[in-house]
């Protein structure tokens, strides 16, 4: 079958790799949509400690059920179209146990324990049927609109943390796909006003399409100054980073306001996760701070009804379906800035 292959930091290629068994306890999958995320740019480009090439990567996924397996639990039917979750929880550790998979200490993922969904086909064992996230996608709902469900579902785990109220002022800083989605859902929350700020001139361009109540070009303006401006001197009740720079660690916590909330939404590059953040801001002002990753099969449910109910919403997120064979494009079209989400297609 058809394949993206990641052979090491840099090379990656479309290639023929062996098509899959369907396991006799799971699924074989027809693969109708993945999408591009920025994890999966940082793996092809610096590689990463789970993935050990050659592989193939790839975790927001939707696909048809084309085999079940003779002995596989569940009322999975062929023809099923599904949203796959890559988040396989351990069900063992006392977090499982207490229901809050978000917190799970041994999950494990496809796309790195498993082969992903930049290919034709993938299996389903019962292990990612026992304790992913699978779900069907709502009647109605294109499987490659269903790709937004994944990261979505991480925008609403952080959200739910910090409780955004209706009237706030709610600050994202990065306008990539994750910041509009975070944008979207403080939108959604009644938030007001909702800013986003980046220094890439199209991403602010594209996210004027969700209206936000104010616009910062960083590059242009201090973004701290100016959210001091447009909030009368106060700050924002939440500022959101959704993004990998740590200069906006500290621009953060400088703009919230007193006993506000910041979601650290973004990873940082391992030699660069200690940025100088003035923990007596955080002191004084008694702010929260509120790292969040991955999410609960709660959460995925709920973003695929929320694709379900605003059918705009993923495809305004979505600006390239591309062919699997046009990987290698799709890539580079991501990594110059000039795609906001890319989804392949084999």
């Amino acid at each position: 079958m058809k394949a993206a292959i990641y052979n090491s930091p840099g090379d990656y290629m479309t290639g023929e790799v062996q098509d899959p068994h369907c396991p006799t306890k799971g699924l074989l999958i027809k693969v109708l949509a993945c999408g591009l995320c920025g994890s999966d740019l940082r793996t092809l480009q610096s590689g990463h400690h789970r993935v050990k090439p050659p592989f193939v990567i790839g975790h927001e996924i939707s696909g048809e059920v084309i085999e079940r397996g003779a002995d596989c639990a569940g009322d999975w039917k062929v023809g099923d179209k599904i949203a796959i979750s890559p988040v396989v929880y351990c069900n063992r550790c006392v977090f499982c146990r207490d229901g809050i998979y978000e917190l799970c200490t041994d999950h494990k993922e496809i796309g790195q324990a498993w082969p992903g969904g930049f290919a034709e086909y993938i299996a389903a064992d019962k292990e990612l049927l026992l304790n992913g996230s699978i779900q069907m996608i709502p009647g109605g709902v294109d499987p490659v609109h269903a790709t937004v469900a994944e990261p979505l579902s991480s925008c609403l785990n952080a959200q739910e943390k910090v409780n955004i109220k209706m009237g706030e002022m709610v600050v994202v800083i990065g306008a990539g796909p994750v910041g509009t989605l975070h944008m979207v859902l403080a939108q959604k929350k009644g938030a007001y006003p909702v800013v986003v700020a980046d220094i890439d001139p199209f991403r602010l361009e594209y996210n004027n399409a969700y209206r936000p109540d104010h616009v910062i070009n960083a590059s242009e303006d201090e973004l701290v100054e100016k959210v001091f401006e447009i909030s009368d001197g106060k700050g924002a009740e939440v500022v959101i980073a959704a993004n990998s720079v740590p200069d906006t660690l500290v621009q953060a916590v400088k703009m919230t306001k007193k006993g506000g909330r910041v979601v650290i939404f973004g990873g940082l590059p391992a030699d660069q996760a200690c940025p100088p953040v003035n923990m007596n801001i955080v002191h004084y002002n008694a702010l929260q701070l509120t790292g969040t990753t991955i999410f609960a099969p709660r959460h995925h449910r709920m973003a695929l009804k929320l694709v379900a109910s605003d059918k705009g919403l993923a495809e305004q997120v979505i600006s390239h379906v591309l062919p699997l064979t046009a990987f290698a494009e799709g890539v580079d079209l991501a990594l110059a800035g000039k795609a906001r989400k890319v989804v392949f297609v084999p």
